[in-house]
């Protein structure tokens, strides 16, 4: 569904991080600038799949995707799920590469922002004075992003399934810095995300807790010391 974004909705977005530190005047121009469209999707249903060329950048307005691989025998694997104020995209639309790799999925129910990559990295006809502060902002998501696929590599990279789940939980409680927490993941998902077998993770998951090192019900997890 397409929807043209309302003076309401610009308001809303004067706070987020792509349009942080960027006017509510200026903010008018800037969405003028980029020619972008609201578009929503349902929970499962695709961005884009593997091989499709990638034309535009996507702002998450709501919601949460799953960048997923598959490989030839069809086995899927999460390399990141990206959440609200966070851009996607825009590595497949710059890189040129006529093939890319993986597919994009809506998490849960989701609301994004295409934005043509174009007006969104180059400076405009209109020579806006806050469009450097947006490229920056740019910038900074592109570079947060880069630290939690490299705080991922951390994870896999560990030898057992056990070390891996530990590198994972651990990394979680320190980011909400509580030892009691949700995870955004399933455990087929959790699984796909730490490049395991789903019967591994759980057995690993229920001698842990049998250990009494951690505690988990679903998706939620204590950690003990």
């Amino acid at each position: 569904m397409e929807k043209k974004l309302s003076d309401k909705k610009l308001l809303s977005l004067s706070g987020s991080t792509l349009f942080s530190e960027i006017e509510y005047k200026d903010l008018k121009r800037i969405y003028n600038c980029l020619a972008t469209r609201e578009k929503s999707f349902e929970r499962d249903s695709f961005i884009f799949h593997t091989g499709d060329e990638v034309k535009f950048v996507y702002y998450i307005l709501s919601g949460s995707v799953h960048i997923i691989s598959e490989d030839f025998w069809g086995n899927r694997s999460i390399i990141e799920t990206m959440y609200s104020e966070t851009l996607f995209g825009e590595a497949y639309v710059f890189s040129e590469m006529e093939n890319q790799l993986v597919s994009v999925i809506a998490a849960e129910n989701s609301v994004l922002l295409e934005i043509s990559p174009s007006s969104l990295f180059e400076t405009c006809t209109r020579n806006c004075e806050c469009h450097s502060r947006l490229i920056r902002n740019v910038l900074s998501i592109v570079s947060k992003k880069i630290v939690l696929l490299t705080e991922k590599t951390e994870h896999i990279m560990r030898r057992t399934t056990r070390e891996k789940i530990l590198s994972y939980l651990s990394n979680r409680a320190q980011r909400e810095k509580k030892n009691a927490f949700y995870i955004p993941y399933s455990r087929q998902q959790l699984a796909d995300y730490l490049c395991v077998d789903r019967s591994a993770l759980s057995h690993e998951l229920s001698k842990l807790q049998a250990e009494g090192v951690i505690k988990y019900h679903k998706n939620f997890f204590e950690l003990n010391q």
